[in-house]
């Protein structure tokens, strides 16, 4: 696991392009602390620069830039090639195999001279981003891996490309211009996270996962292409289905999911595994130990709060597998002590206020180890979330309604008066938890309102990804952009809702906030964090079998608790799912109230001349006093704000 940036210009070097590089380098130590190395070109004005987690081969034979065994190729990449094994066999048996260490940087360098970039992207199983320079050709590529694990920015300023791992390297290139965005930030204030293609700063932008991109001398069009399309493949496997039983089912995906476990456990260097407790960071441990002759070291954390410790259920777990197993409760004040770090940490701002306790647990498993499995993408591949299901509750009624007598009721209900809404007593107020537990009665009315007036299970979910309705009109001078999030009409043609919700949060939530929260926590502190559950494998053959098999009697993710039941008792797992939040509404209202009101001053926002400070000051006095929590709608804004003036 590593870091890279690079540039690649149309203009001569300048003389400062050496230093240039290696800044924009070291600017990712954090991502590789272990080595660093620049490559250049300055005649065809290509520069690559890489800090090194030596994970594989921690010899100098590993040693990035590296140059590929016909002198052709120059690569910078960031992950790890799983089946890198495998492939240098079969290019062994092929012949004129050069092989000068034992690294999948050597494979991939080889498979791209002896199949082609897009082939031998399709053989890679794996995480990884990459800068691919053609000496012959004269030509950059910039790749991604199918699910978007391993990030990639780019973007032209002026004559110049810039990309690298994370905006930071982007940043410490002299031309770059931190222009905001203002349509990317009411993205942010929706959905909490910036969606792909698009980034906070203008001009640059997050290549998409399974795309590859290519720049030749002389040709404008630099379009990213396709080489694997989760939502075609989601669309194919789902036609393909499966013919089997349910107990077939359930073996064949112990079968993959151990595979995958097995692969991703290769590592020269100490290797562990979060754990939660639940049943996703549960399978994965599970299938670890039982393919480990000594205990799996695990990790997790606990808050001394009511409502977010899962620490007793993850020593549960990791007593009953007999792993080797560490917990640390954290107190308020050292959870505190990381949110004016998060700004640095990420780059760009980003509103997933989990982001601190992944931090701190990735810190703790870092003391440990380099390596750590987790179990991200079980709920996405295996409708998990809540939000799959409970549209049905309103929607049901709703359904009934015909589409002109919906629209005028969706009209009466925002037309309400607030006063009179949020007077009301509390058994209306649980009436509408299906909008969150937040904030008022109006908020809720008004988000039913929205949800019937966009119609059908799409609208009640796009209300419920939904932080703040209609940004637009929060930050100033924006118009929310028409992505598919927000394009219910484009959205995949399922017959069921819940599929249609889960390749939407597969091709948005997971790679650009989950994801992303996990890169940025686990490189923060020099971990590299493995996702099994993400082996494309798992993914082709989770849409491969029906609903019926991931939501089984009311229960989610239904196999997959079958593959953990062959390992783990019931009665140590199933129960409601958790999240894996902290109390940060009590926070905002107490340790953490002077910093909230620094950065929501009202002669700071409309200085600063992005948000409008009039809804915004009313939310935090609301929930100031405690009347109504707006905690998520107040996050939002915060890691905006705290980003801006830390940039």
């Amino acid at each position: 696991m590593c870091g890279f940036a690079g540039f690649f210009t149309k203009t001569s070097f300048k003389s400062n392009s050496e230093d240039t590089l290696r800044k924009m380098g070291r600017s990712l130590i954090h991502r590789g602390p272990d080595d660093e190395g620049i490559w250049m070109d300055p005649t065809a004005g290509m520069g690559l620069a890489h800090q090194r987690l030596s994970v594989i081969d921690l010899s100098s034979e590993g040693r990035q830039p590296m140059v590929s065994a016909s002198g052709r190729y120059v690569i910078a990449y960031n992950g790890e090639i799983y089946n890198f094994l495998e492939l240098r066999k079969n290019l062994d048996e092929m012949g004129d195999s050069q092989w000068r260490g034992h690294s999948d940087t050597e494979v991939i360098l080889a498979s791209i001279e002896k199949w082609g970039l897009p082939q031998a992207l399709k053989k890679f199983n794996g995480m990884f981003a990459f800068a691919l320079w053609d000496r012959e050709k004269h030509a950059l590529t910039l790749a991604r891996d199918r699910i978007g694990i391993k990030p990639l920015y780019y973007g032209w300023m002026g004559t110049t490309l810039l990309f690298g791992s994370e905006l930071k390297a982007l940043k410490a290139h002299p031309e770059f211009e931190d222009r905001v965005d203002r349509q990317s930030l009411s993205l942010l204030m929706r959905f909490n996270y910036i969606p792909a293609p698009r980034s906070i700063y203008q001009n640059i932008f997050k290549l998409q996962p399974g795309m590859f991109l290519s720049v030749k001398v002389g040709e404008k069009d630099s379009t990213p292409k396709t080489y694997w399309s989760f939502g075609e493949t989601a669309r194919q496997a789902s036609q393909d289905g499966f013919d089997g039983t349910r107990e077939e089912a359930v073996d064949q995906l112990d079968s993959l999911l151990s595979s995958a476990v097995k692969l991703q456990m290769a590592s020269d260097v100490p290797l562990g595994a979060f754990l939660s407790g639940g049943i996703d960071s549960s399978t994965v441990v599970a299938l670890m130990q039982k393919q480990s002759h000594q205990p799996i070291k695990t990790f997790s954390i606990g808050f001394e709060e009511k409502g977010f410790d899962e620490a007793p259920y993850a020593r549960e777990v990791a007593k009953h597998l007999g792993t080797d197993h560490t917990e640390h409760y954290v107190s308020s004040r050292e959870a505190l002590s990381i949110i004016p770090r998060l700004p640095i940490l990420y780059d760009e701002p980003f509103a997933d206020s989990s982001q601190v306790p992944t931090y701190l647990l990735s810190h703790l498993t870092g003391q440990k180890v380099t390596v750590s499995l987790s179990g991200d993408g079980g709920d996405e591949l295996f409708c998990g979330y809540d939000r799959y299901s409970s549209w049905k509750k309103w929607g049901e009624i709703f359904r009934r309604i015909p589409g002109p007598c919906r629209k005028l009721l969706a009209c009466f209900i925002k037309a309400m008066p607030a006063d009179i809404l949020n007077s009301s007593g509390p058994s209306i107020n649980r009436m509408f938890d299906r909008f969150g537990r937040i904030g008022n009665l109006s908020e809720r009315f008004n988000r039913l309102g929205n949800a019937l007036e966009v119609g059908g299970p799409e609208g009640f979910y796009l209300q419920g990804i939904s932080h703040w309705v209609g940004p637009g009109s929060l930050v100033l001078d924006a118009v929310e952009p028409d992505i598919i999030l927000n394009r219910i009409s484009s959205w995949a043609d399922f017959s069921k809702p819940e599929m249609k919700m889960m390749l939407l949060d597969s091709t948005h939530y997971l790679p650009d906030d989950i994801l992303t929260k996990v890169d940025r926590a686990s490189m923060g502190v020099g971990l590299e964090a493995r996702v099994p559950m993400l082996d494309h494998r798992v993914v082709e053959f989770a849409w491969r079998i029906p609903l019926a098999m991931k939501v089984h009697e009311g229960q989610s993710k239904w196999i997959l608790r079958q593959v953990l039941h062959k390992y783990v008792p019931r009665h140590l797992v199933d129960r409601p799912k958790m999240g894996f939040g902290l109390p940060l509404d009590m926070w905002l209202r107490g340790p953490l109230k002077e910093w909230v009101e620094d950065l929501l001053n009202e002669s700071t926002l409309r200085q600063d001349g992005f948000l409008d400070p009039i809804p915004i000051l009313q939310k935090w006095k609301e929930h100031a006093s405690g009347q109504y929590n707006w905690q998520y709608f107040l996050w939002n804004i915060l890691s905006f704000q705290s980003w801006l003036h830390n940039r």
